[in-house]
């Protein structure tokens, strides 16, 4: 059964940093475009970052330059570097490849305080 497990939010203050991961239990996790996403009450998911299986990335316009997608196929894991937090990166963060899996994880909360 596929699983997902997003770990290391918290609260933090504007400026500051964050360090998030997600580990993921399929064996082929190495070709997966993984991307992480976040949801604030009320509103869609939306993509933050995501990165190819050959290390390739894209940001959304919000996070550029200051958050930092990585990944380590031998771990079957994805992180997300976040530096110069705001307020409104307070969220639930989420890993996924939705093309491929078709569960979610229970994300992990990430708030800013001003």
């Amino acid at each position: 059964q596929v699983q997902l497990v997003e770990s290391g939010g918290g609260l933090v203050q504007a400026g500051g940093s964050l360090r998030l991961s997600c580990a993921v239990s399929v064996n082929f996790f190495s070709v997966l475009t993984m991307g992480w996403y976040r949801q604030t009450p009320g509103n869609q998911r939306e993509l933050v970052a995501r990165i190819t299986s050959d290390g390739s990335t894209n940001y959304a316009d919000s996070v550029k330059g200051r958050f930092t997608i990585s990944r380590e196929n031998d771990k079957n894991t994805v992180y997300l570097q976040m530096s110069s937090l705001k307020p409104e990166d307070t969220a639930v963060y989420y890993c996924n490849d939705p093309n491929r899996l078709k569960v979610w994880g229970k994300g992990t909360l990430v708030i800013v305080s001003s």
